[in-house]
């Protein structure tokens, strides 16, 4: 067990057993970020969290449980909390990275560094670093509406559930034809019948990528046409959207296939749960995408602001 700052340490399971550490440094709270969920002796204030040290699992959804958990510790009077997993090397290390990150403004790399000159042994998985860089880009405090979150929930649900069976139901976004829209935000309807597909908030940006040069493995085009042709291929022609309520029937058990409108059954465009690549040359997993030239964005106006 060692002491990070004032009030915080890092720790194994194996520093649960030693009463008379715990009691030299002042422990009053326990955190486990764990596979299994210690029996411990004595009046401490516990808190639990069940995940695995590999890549499926799921670390970013609870860094702001586990955060809040260390700032109320850290805070209180005559406390101090122990952060531990079960070798004090990666899962509560990533854990106090994100606590030093949100309190001390640090970034994900000085927090890192500030760590390992504390306890040298320290190391991240690989999966845990990427998901402690999404929550630097959410400004450290995870938003379930931010894009980069929605992207990062459906690569999970790959990892979770293999067969695609038994999606859970919050992964899908409301129907916009079963739910009423705010009044200001941008639809997207089919071009054939006008049904609406789904709101602009279900839109997963991504950043563009390197164009005709992501395709040259596909031998689509020659290096002249290549070259010509960039500005064009480079385009986003496709939403690339979270998966929405009246797509459910075709996506579940179903690795990938087609889009189409529920109403008038026109093509929309393609889904794979493994991912697909842009136009842009960007790879996007999970991939749900809608032909731009399928739809057609609808943008409410204020009529209370022509007058």
């Amino acid at each position: 067990m060692i002491a990070v700052q004032t009030g915080l340490y890092i720790g194994s399971v194996s520093d649960l057993t030693d009463g008379q550490g715990l009691a030299r440094a002042g422990i009053t709270h326990i955190l486990t970020v764990d596979s299994e969920e210690p029996n411990l002796p004595g009046p401490f204030c516990c808190k639990f969290f069940n995940v695995l040290d590999d890549a499926s699992a799921d670390l970013l959804s609870c860094l702001d449980g586990c955060v809040q958990f260390i700032t109320e510790a850290v805070d209180a009077p005559s406390s101090a909390v122990l952060v531990h997993c079960h070798a004090g090397r990666s899962r509560s290390a990533a854990v106090i990275i994100a606590f030093l990150m949100k309190s001390s403004r640090l970034t994900l790399s000085d927090a890192y560094n500030k760590l390992q000159q504390i306890k040298a042994d320290v190391k991240v998985n690989e999966e845990f670093l990427k998901q402690l860089a999404l929550y630097e880009s959410m400004d450290c405090e995870v938003d379930m509406t931010s894009p980069v979150y929605k992207q990062y929930r459906l690569q999970k649900i790959t990892d979770k559930y293999p067969e695609l069976q038994n999606v859970p139901k919050e992964v899908f976004a409301a129907d916009p034809m079963a739910a009423q829209a705010h009044s200001n935000e941008v639809v997207h309807r089919c071009r054939k019948c006008r049904r609406t597909l789904f709101r602009s908030s279900s839109v997963l940006s991504h950043e563009a990528g390197s164009g005709p040069a992501a395709f040259i493995h596909k031998k689509m085009v020659s290096t002249t046409a290549h070259a010509s042709s960039h500005e064009v291929q480079t385009q986003c022609t496709s939403y690339f959207i979270e998966p929405v309520q009246w797509m459910e029937p075709a996506l579940l058990g179903v690795l990938d296939g087609q889009l189409l409108c529920p109403k008038c059954s026109s093509k929309l465009g393609s889904f794979n749960w493994y991912g697909d690549q842009c136009s842009c040359g960007r790879w996007v997993t999970p991939a749900f995408q809608i032909h731009k030239n399928r739809v057609d964005e609808i943008k409410h106006i204020n009529i209370s602001m022509l007058k």
